[in-house]
């Protein structure tokens, strides 16, 4: 098969198609997604301005936030851009950077995920030394940690990936470009390469759960054996938002990256990578904020600061 020039542009054939029915749901998705950036943005806003919310918590919280807006931003623009203008071309150089990005922020937030469960950990099982278990110091550590890691993987992959030589036919049946769908695209022998990436993902991913099965089991323990109802009705409150969180995040990144090849499906594909890249990141903020009276209270208390900020 023809091999392509190394620096020719991709083709991304979209999310949609040019029909009445499929324009319904882009009004929807872009709503979304905007609804996201909105969402998200606000959260980061509040954690910001908000001093009672200035706990290792929040700070993980906003950079979960800060990980969403930016997923989005790198998706959604391009794929929107493309269906409204019919250019759904896309450089190497902006395939790449799709790629890095996407990866950084998915594997980012497997290790986030992970932090935040440990802090949960912490404040349910250890209460009295919350302080010193959970300080500024190890927040900072996890929160480095998590971006440095996630970017690891994302620089690593995105760079195989764009390593190998295309086929002339260069079309991408997706919205944005990922590494498993630019893989299937090359003229090569990729079989190394898709096993190491295989192997990768199933690290960044599992090593992460399984910190959070082993926090959340011994939370589990610590709460059952609590003495008063109201004590165990806080905790389950604290945990459950995070666990809503963490099925959503692990359910479509396990149905991307850990599928054998053979079970796989551009369409689902696609209709998966929507549900982490676009609904997903919608629905944090959501979840934090109208289970958390923390949050509640801090929304309010800035809504109601509105007015007086107009007249000063």
């Amino acid at each position: 098969m023809e091999k392509r020039n190394a620096t020719s542009d991709f083709i991304l054939l979209g999310l949609f198609k040019h029909t009445r029915s499929h324009l319904f749901l882009f009004i929807l998705v872009l709503s979304i997604a905007i609804a996201s950036l909105t969402g998200n943005a606000l959260m980061i806003l509040l954690i910001h301005r908000d001093h009672r919310l200035h706990t290792p918590m929040y700070i993980l919280l906003s950079q979960l936030s800060l990980m969403d807006v930016m997923l989005v931003l790198t998706i959604v623009p391009k794929m929107a851009s493309g269906f409204l203008t019919g250019k759904r071309s896309i450089s190497p150089e902006g395939c790449g950077l799709q790629i890095f990005v996407s990866l950084t922020l998915g594997g980012g937030e497997s290790f986030l995920l992970a932090a935040m469960s440990y802090d949960r950990y912490v404040a349910v099982c250890y209460p009295l030394r919350y302080p010193n278990l959970m300080n500024w110091q190890r927040c900072l550590q996890m929160t480095i940690g998590s971006w440095f890691m996630g970017a690891a993987d994302g620089l690593m992959q995105a760079a195989a990936t764009l390593s190998f030589p295309f086929c002339n036919a260069h079309e991408i049946n997706h919205f944005f470009c990922e590494a498993p769908m630019l893989v299937r695209l090359a003229c090569t022998d990729t079989s190394v390469f898709e096993n190491v990436m295989y192997i990768c993902c199933v690290l960044m991913l599992l090593i992460p759960f399984s910190l959070i099965l082993t926090s959340y089991s011994l939370i589990l323990s610590t709460v059952l054996h609590m003495r008063s109802t109201e004590a165990r009705k806080k905790a389950f409150a604290t945990c459950s938002s995070h666990l809503s969180v963490v099925g959503l995040f692990y359910g479509a990144a396990i149905f991307i990256y850990m599928r054998p090849k053979s079970y796989r499906s551009a369409k689902h594909d696609k209709v998966v990578s929507a549900l982490y890249t676009i609904f997903t990141p919608v629905l944090n903020p959501l979840i934090y904020s109208l289970r958390n009276n923390e949050v509640k209270g801090a929304l309010k208390r800035w809504l109601g600061n509105l007015p007086n900020l107009k007249f000063q």
